[in-house]
């Protein structure tokens, strides 16, 4: 067990933190009316300089639908506009993730080549794709002026304004469309001071790491003279030291940073009296070990953790929802003195819809505070970029006090009763976990927190791997992938074949080398292609020559979403799906050849030292194989198709989870570019349907896939798969806790040491 030393600092730049600011002032915002009231006033009052970061950013958003008093235009991206306009020497530079399309029905489609941000010459938009495999930009804050900044987890994006009520019946909660969502709660910050201004040095590097392009533009004099803090919002806090905290992977010979793991588990092992958490994501390993270490101590802390009831979307319910019970388990089994509680909000009449907890913070006893982007799950500890804020009080009682306030705030806020109330049950009762029981109430009638208990299937538990690939507690290596993916039993002479390996690698680096120092990289792209392929269906016998450009460009690893939506833009949506599925079979089955008649030490030369990394349950079991790795943005389309013709996978599997994989992706890909074009809204709730319809088939034939071919494993191993007898057992839950716990302690001893390089966030 690790302990705290007091007499040294908590924070410690370059462990636990990149470094430690003073702020004039600080409040803490919570949820998005209270946040984007107060941003767009600030920008309002901005004189040179605005960055926005996110993970999605929408120009289509409210910041405030009930209304300002300010004249400007209520979408994001017409408002930004009026404010450029209306300052000759605002520059405005907006960076969002290049995002994978597993995502793209959650974002506004394409928006960097949207009208919206392309109008005005003093707003730059940038998407950043500066990542590893796997990874995102994640970090979601907004600087002024070098003067305030804002970190939290809220984007700029569709469907996280609410108020503090969550009212299941609230008029203004509805997105660009008109539709209503369902209650979303979440936490921001907003300070100034030296820390803003570090947090706009932060701003600039990424998006020079970005675009390439450094930028000398600082924030002039006369802006100094000039105060963005909005008036008509309160300060909680004053002079304050504030620590920021960096999660970076390691790319393009930048070293890993990962003090924000390291502050959350410094931070758990300083606890003595209660830790309270907010987090969408509750999966990391590395911190439920930590947290079930701090709940076996005789001393520890009451835990409390406020999580959404059941995880969005169909995809996250069955891989994080997974992750999230195994990890509940854990602390059930490690909490001996009754201290843990897995709470969620409860709103009356909200029928099956849900508070979607959106929040990631922490507040340990009274004197530390943590906010910002990163959730409690691997990969914001390793594989994204990250960025949060903390104060630690320590033996100041006026910052104790402030912390506590906001602590009670947020629980008076889930419990449905005043802060006074929270305030009088703590002191009477002695604890933090002793309160919430006392001002629990009837779920069906008042709005309150409701204990949590995650259960799920054998079968899907079976299913789902239970490292890696799903939530990765280390960096993904390549090497790992064809270990596991392609059996060491399987290899093949090379005799004969390295003239082909040796023509391939050249040709992929001369296109990529093509793409980087030549105009190729600006023919290469959604307008080109869409181009090219009107002029070829103006061809004799057009349709053959359109999938067979599709399938050659497939194959050389032109993007496979860029020619599914060149195929949508061109041919609508039925025909488009068509040639799109078709070339894309034909091309898979092709380059899946090419990797089988290869051979596995050929392809591990030709893909490098860097994909990714696939549990041994899932590639054991070949089409469910296929279905994940289709499914989650883990590798090139091309590069996967290689491996898996070198593997121990059958054609058969592979171009069925090919199918099941693909399938969802090109009809949500060629309905966005069809509609695009149409008239660049979002899709009819037809296009939903067919979603939900082909998610909901994809579940249940994987499940019954898994059933199937369980079935089977149990009188024949596939070859080069570990057998049955060197697989852990489900049943054996001690075993697994005992060792999830010394993993956790074995990381925590290795969290502040270089790790080589390394899933579903927001």
């Amino acid at each position: 067990m690790i302990h705290a030393n007091e007499d040294e600092p908590f924070f410690q730049p370059g462990r636990n933190c990149a470094s430690v600011r003073h702020a004039q002032r600080f409040s803490l915002l919570i949820d998005g009316a209270d946040y984007f009231r107060v941003l767009r006033e600030a920008i309002t009052r901005a004189q040179r300089t605005v960055f926005i970061l996110g993970w999605d950013i929408d120009s289509r958003m409210k910041l405030t639908p009930e209304g300002a008093n300010d004249d400007y235009p209520e979408a994001l991206g017409e408002f930004l506009h009026a404010v450029a306009n209306d300052r000759r020497r605002l520059r405005i530079y907006i960076l969002a993730w290049d995002f994978a399309m597993l995502y793209a029905f959650e974002r506004e489609w394409l928006p960097v080549y949207r009208m919206g941000w392309r109008t005005n010459r003093r707003i730059a938009f940038q998407m950043d794709g500066r990542h590893p495999l796997g990874g995102s930009q994640h970090q979601k804050l907004v600087v002024i002026d070098d003067r305030l900044a804002f970190v939290g987890g809220l984007d700029l994006t569709r469907s996280r304004w609410d108020t503090t009520a969550h009212a299941p019946d609230e008029p203004l909660r509805r997105d660009a469309n008109g539709a209503p969502y369902q209650p979303f709660h979440d936490v921001h910050t907003m300070f100034d001071g030296e820390a803003a201004r570090e947090i706009g040095v932060l701003a600039r590097e990424r998006w020079s790491r970005a675009c390439g392009k450094r930028l000398a533009i600082r924030a002039h004099r006369a802006a100094l003279e000039h105060d963005p803090w909005p008036p008509s919002r309160r300060v909680d806090l004053e002079d304050v030291k504030i620590a920021i905290s960096l999660t970076e992977p390691a790319y393009l010979n930048r070293e890993p940073v990962q003090q924000i793991r390291t502050q959350y588990l410094d931070a758990i092992a300083r606890a003595r009296r209660s830790i309270y958490i907010e987090n969408q994501y509750f999966t990391s390993g590395t911190v439920g070990a930590a947290l079930a270490d701090s709940l076996a101590r005789g001393d520890g802390p009451d835990l409390a953790i406020v999580v959404p009831r059941n995880q969005s979307g169909w995809l996250q319910e069955v891989t994080m929802g997974v992750l999230r019970a195994r990890l509940h388990r854990l602390l059930k089994q490690a909490d001996t003195h009754g201290r843990y509680r897995l709470l969620c909000p409860s709103v009356p009449k909200l029928g099956d819809e849900i508070v979607n907890v959106h929040s990631k913070l922490m507040i340990v006893d009274d004197e530390l505070l943590m906010v910002g982007s990163a959730n409690l799950n691997n990969r914001s500890m390793v594989l994204d970029s990250e960025c949060n804020v903390s104060i630690d009080a320590g033996a100041d009682a006026r910052i104790r006090r402030a912390i506590a306030t906001m602590r009670d705030t947020l629980l008076a806020e889930h419990l449905g009763c005043e802060i006074a109330d929270v305030v009088r049950e703590r002191q009477a009762r002695g604890g933090m976990n002793a309160a919430i029981q006392a001002l629990l109430r009837e779920r069906d009638e008042h709005r309150t927190l409701v204990t949590l208990d995650p259960q799920v299937s054998t079968e899907l538990d079976q299913l789902i791997p239970p490292e890696a690939l799903i939530d990765p507690e280390t960096p993904i290596a390549a090497d790992e992938l064809v270990d596991q993916f392609v059996p060491v039993q399987k290899t093949r002479p090379l005799i004969g074949r390295f003239a082909l390996l040796g023509a391939l690698a050249l040709m992929v680096v001369l296109i990529a080398g093509l793409w980087h120092w030549t105009p190729l990289g600006d023919y290469v792209n959604l307008k080109s292609l869409t181009n090219a392929t009107r002029r070829i269906d103006a061809w004799p016998l057009a349709p053959l020559w359109v999938v067979l450009a599709y399938i050659v460009a497939a194959v050389v690893a032109v993007p496979i979403t860029l020619l599914i939506a060149s195929a949508g833009v061109v041919f609508g949506a039925l025909q488009g799906g068509a040639y799109a599925f078709i070339g894309t079979m034909i091309a898979a089955a092709i380059s899946y050849s090419l990797g089988n008649w290869l051979g596995r030490d050929a392809v591990r030369k030709l893909v490098g030292a860097r994909v990714n990394r696939l549990s041994e349950r899932v590639a054991k079991r070949g089409i469910v194989a296929v279905v994940v790795l289709r499914l989650l943005p883990v590798a090139p389309f091309s590069i996967v198709n290689l491996v898996a013709g070198a593997s121990h996978i059958r054609m058969r599997d592979f171009m069925l989870g090919t199918m099941l994989g693909m399938g969802p992706g090109i009809v949500l890909t060629v309905a966005f570019a069809h509609q695009l074009i149409a008239s660049l809204h979002r899709p009819t709730v037809g296009s939903f349907a067919v979603l939900i319809a082909i998610g909901a088939a994809l579940i249940g034939v994987s499940l019954l896939l898994q059933r199937f071919l369980g079935r089977a494993d149990q009188h024949a191993a596939h070859e080069g798969a570990p057998s049955d007898a060197d697989k852990p057992r489900a049943s054996d839950e001690a075993k697994r806790a005992s060792e999830l716990r010394g993993n956790g302690a074995m990381q925590r001893d290795a969290a502040t040491k270089s790790e080589r390089p390394d899933e579903v966030s927001s």
